[in-house]
């Protein structure tokens, strides 16, 4: 593991910690797997065609559950692993360790990235964009690392879950900057982004939902027009 320096940033950068309940819930199984296991599973589903190697830029890596998960699944020769919480690398210090490539940690916002332009193949940002206040601007970094024919993989909660009554009393996030998933893709296709109908997709999970699936498995139907909860999308940048 090797640590890039810390991006300094002419206007200071919103940063929301995250609920101690949060930070135990990202350590559970339910997190592993039924959220960023499924992610990954739904979004390589929606690209089988992605191509393996090079170097992956993980954004929130958090406590690191999916940095083995990546160097499993797309065996790149190099992780940037980021997220702005100060104490990120101890943290995740046993994913890092255990991480089968090399993992660069960089302690800095997504608006702000310490990286050369188009200097990366693929860019995961799993459950990290809701915490994020300015949305453009990072993704506006995004795309400027992203090498062109490089790949955003996006997995995102969208405002109907993030506003929902359970998220708001165990989280944290900046409400005022929640969307809906037809806006999310509208912003990633005004960041210069190639959106595919056929490359996105809107599962709508037992855990996203206000009930946390309870009517479902009661029996009941689960309705065909709602707002969306979630948003996986493979995104190419041309």
């Amino acid at each position: 593991m090797s640590t890039a320096a810390d991006t300094p940033s002419a206007k200071p950068l919103a940063f929301v910690p995250e609920t101690r309940f949060g930070v135990w819930f990202l350590a559970t199984e339910v997190w592993r797997v039924h959220v960023l296991g499924v992610a990954l599973d739904s979004l390589q589903a929606l690209a089988p065609d992605l191509p393996t190697g090079g170097v992956i830029l993980d954004i929130g890596t958090g406590l690191g559950h999916s940095l083995g998960a990546l160097a499993e699944r797309f065996q790149p020769e190099r992780i940037h692993a980021l997220d702005p919480d100060p104490e990120f690398p101890a943290k995740a210090e046993h994913s890092l360790a255990a991480c089968p490539v090399p993992v660069t940690v960089h302690r800095t916002h997504a608006e702000a990235m310490d990286l050369p332009d188009a200097s990366v193949d693929l860019v995961f940002c799993h459950q990290s964009l809701h915490h994020i206040v300015g949305q453009e601007r990072a993704l506006a970094e995004m795309f400027r690392v992203l090498k062109p024919g490089g790949h955003l993989l996006l997995a995102e909660s969208t405002r109907r879950y993030i506003r929902s009554w359970i998220i708001r009393l165990f989280f944290r996030h900046p409400m005022h900057v929640q969307r809906t998933a037809p806006q999310y893709l509208d912003m990633l296709r005004r960041a210069g982004f190639e959106v595919r109908p056929d490359r996105v997709h809107t599962p709508y999970l037992w855990w996203s939902r206000w009930d946390l699936g309870a009517l479902e498995w009661f029996g009941m139907k689960v309705p065909t027009e709602r707002e969306e909860t979630l948003l996986n999308t493979v995104l190419r940048k041309p």
